[in-house]
């Protein structure tokens, strides 16, 4: 651990996941973060990391306390658990006045997948965007839309990693089978009776689980726009040509004949990048506020850092494109553009020395 002086500005943990051999090796210098603790540096604030595993929860419960606020980079499903320790931990840790980002009920807000349902009515949603609760409300819709020959994106209530999301599309020569595609890395496209596939489903239903039901994007294949925020103003962009979902060649009877294109890097560029100003226009001047305003968040509460994921929609009558909000993401973005790093620190230097001013 570093166990450097407090700064006059504030105390930062950086808190990431790990085994008690990473908690008790862990320096900055290890940190996948080092620019982001020599940003924080800069602008006078002492972070140090802060591995976290359920196991040790309580001495991370003890350095958290001791801290001004706490940047959080953790996955929904971490190893195969969830955030519900954590969370807790985070909760309590914020009531007793560290700031905290992403605070939980934040990413209960933006982070699950409801939140395409819930903004579906604004300039980045799509109309027919639907939530089932049950599995069978799910086999009732499911069944309507392949017969009537349209191609669905299901996405489980909250994962990562492409976990729990299916692109469903109906086979041509066999109404009652799919073609089904799971967006994990290196899945395939599968086909098998509908049933089958509403079966396997099951799982995400568990608990409080839930699905939701969107349009599939036709212009999927040429890519997908990563929006950063830090707040409530873009902080760069990322740009990747994806494959998690796209078609891959066949035949007149829709039967597979060889795979999708094949993805790219993500280029990261800074928030002036031109092709992508009236995105950013759109998100800083209409999207994020009305966002704010349903969801009653304060910008000081926004993430840190979070990103908006779009795909290309519809071309308007203009010819310019439009954007269909895919996901948002707030537990764990990294990695993020280089210009993003400083305006990270700044907010959390803002939002530190709040908390010092509100502990008085």
């Amino acid at each position: 651990m570093n166990d450097g002086p407090a700064s006059p500005a504030g105390k930062v943990a950086i808190l990431t996941p790990g085994d008690a051999i990473a908690r008790q090796s862990a320096t900055p210098e290890k940190s996948k973060f080092l620019p982001l603790y020599q940003a924080l540096a800069r602008a006078g604030v002492h972070a140090e990391p802060a591995i976290y595993h359920d196991d040790f929860a309580n001495a991370v419960r003890t350095q958290l306390l001791q801290m001004d606020g706490v940047l959080v980079w953790v996955n929904p499903i971490e190893g195969g658990r969830g955030r519900s320790q954590l969370d807790a931990l985070l909760r309590e840790v914020a009531a007793s006045g560290v700031y905290v980002s992403t605070h939980p009920d934040v990413i209960l807000k933006l982070g699950t997948k409801e939140v395409l349902v819930q903004t579906r009515h604004m300039g980045w949603g799509v109309e027919d965007t639907q939530q089932h609760m049950h599995i069978g409300q799910l086999a009732h819709t499911l069944a309507a839309q392949i017969a009537a020959g349209q191609a669905r994106v299901l996405k489980q209530y909250r994962g990562n990693g492409g976990n729990g999301v299916w692109k469903v599309e109906p086979v041509l020569a066999a109404e009652t089978f799919v073609r089904v595609r799971h967006a994990q890395r290196g899945s395939v496209d599968e086909t098998l009776p509908l049933h089958q596939f509403i079966a396997r489903c099951a799982q995400y239903f568990e608990g409080n689980g839930r699905l939701i039901n969107q349009a599939y994007q036709v212009r999927l294949p040429e890519g997908m726009v990563r929006c950063y925020l830090v707040h409530d103003k873009v902080a760069g962009f990322g740009h990747q040509a994806v494959n998690a979902l796209c078609p891959a060649a066949s035949d007149a009877a829709g039967m597979t004949l060889g795979a999708p294109p094949a993805t790219t890097p993500r280029l990261y560029h800074p928030p002036t990048l031109p092709q992508f100003q009236s995105l950013k226009q759109a998100l800083e001047t209409g999207w994020v506020p009305q966002l704010q305003r349903e969801m009653r968040i304060d910008t000081a509460s926004l993430p840190i850092i979070w990103d908006c994921d779009f795909l290309l929609g519809p071309k308007n009558t203009a010819g310019d494109d439009t954007y269909v909000l895919c996901e948002i993401n707030v537990s764990c973005v990294s990695p993020f553009p280089d210009a993003a790093i400083d305006v990270i620190a700044d907010a959390t230097l803002a939002r530190v020395h709040e908390a010092r001013q509100r502990a008085g």
